[in-house]
């Protein structure tokens, strides 16, 4: 089996450590890890396979024989080095929300739209963490019956802000039960200890978040359908990894609550855990370092036509965004495209 030579971009942060985390145990087919971040971080080691290897600073020239990719280190470092990448060969697969919405770059969770690899040129998008994962539930529903509208509201993990944003909260909670005073906030907007921040990436005028907007457009794209319509509100918890999220779905026909867990149960990358009468149903703790989407709370909604409810967890550091960016170079792998 042919093996490849693998750079992650922003080895060192959250998800570009998962990343290497996943590739290790999926067994990719490494042959040589290139660990890139900034000029700060270089000289840092990074442990792969019972091997330490040095973190090297991100330079166009970085990506000379390297075949494939995967960039975590924010949309400014995506667009200034993944046509570089590109120019010398390699495949890009990019964490970020810079080439997302772009035409000619392909949107991919591998379990929804895997077939949208074959039309990239050089360059796949990984999508928003809170799309992924509740993409890889409405798809199996969408198939039975189409989806009309979905409103979601987003519990998600500080993890999604990056490693800074998870030491953050450490502080924070160490000292409000010490009774010290809160650290002023750096990475999120307001405290998040002990409490909730409706607000995630920046506003826009009509009040929305980038992060809202995100699972808005992101969601019709890997779907392929525009007429889905999608109101969303994005929040951050005090949670350290895993995201979740309270769905309400309205379809074109009706679906019963035991149609959509047989459709679930025998959905790739989901594992429904809805069993109310004896407490089981998922949280943040039951997904963290998991690869599965887990579901539960399906319900019917007697407010609308149509209607379900549901609640989906993931780990945003791994099926939000490593192991997904993975998957999809597998994909390319299966599908003779590298």
């Amino acid at each position: 089996m042919r093996e490849y030579v693998v750079a992650v971009v922003g080895a060192t942060g959250a998800v570009g450590q998962e990343m290497v985390k996943v590739l290790e145990q999926r067994n990719f087919p490494v042959k040589r890890l290139v660990p890139l971040a900034s000029a700060r971080s270089a000289g840092q080691k990074v442990r792969f396979k019972g091997k330490e290897w040095t973190v090297e600073e991100l330079k166009p020239e970085s990506f000379e024989g390297v075949d494939i990719a995967l960039f975590s280190a924010g949309g400014d470092r995506s667009k200034e080095f993944a046509p570089e990448a590109v120019k010398r060969g390699a495949v890009v697969i990019d964490n970020s929300s810079a080439f997302r919405m772009e035409p000619d770059v392909p949107l991919v969770v591998p379990e929804v739209n895997p077939e949208d690899v074959d039309w990239h040129k050089g360059i796949i998008a990984n999508p928003n963490c809170s799309t992924i994962q509740m993409v890889v539930v409405l798809k199996p529903l969408h198939d039975i019956s189409k989806i009309k509208r979905v409103v979601v509201s987003t519990y998600q993990a500080v993890s999604g802000a990056g490693a800074q944003a998870i030491e953050e909260l450490k502080e924070q909670t160490r000292a409000v039960l010490e009774g010290k005073p809160v650290p002023p906030p750096k990475k999120i907007p307001k405290q998040i200890a002990f409490n909730c921040v409706p607000h995630i990436d920046k506003f826009f005028p009509d009040g929305y978040t980038r992060e809202e907007l995100k699972m808005v457009n992101e969601t019709r794209k890997i779907m392929h359908d525009d007429s889905i319509r999608v109101s969303p509100t994005c929040v951050r918890v005090p949670v350290f990894i895993g995201h979740s999220e309270s769905v309400n779905i309205e379809f074109e026909k009706p679906i019963s609550v035991e149609e959509a867990k047989r459709a679930l149960e025998g959905a790739p990358g989901v594992k429904v855990m809805d069993d109310f009468e004896n407490l089981i149903y998922p949280t943040p703790i039951d997904v963290a370092g998991k690869d599965d989407v887990l579901v539960g709370r399906i319900r019917k909604d007697d407010t609308i036509e149509n209607g379900l409810n549901l609640w989906i967890v993931g780990d945003n550091l791994r099926k939000g965004a490593a192991l997904n960016a993975v998957q999809i170079a597998e994909l390319l792998i299966e599908r003779g495209l590298i």
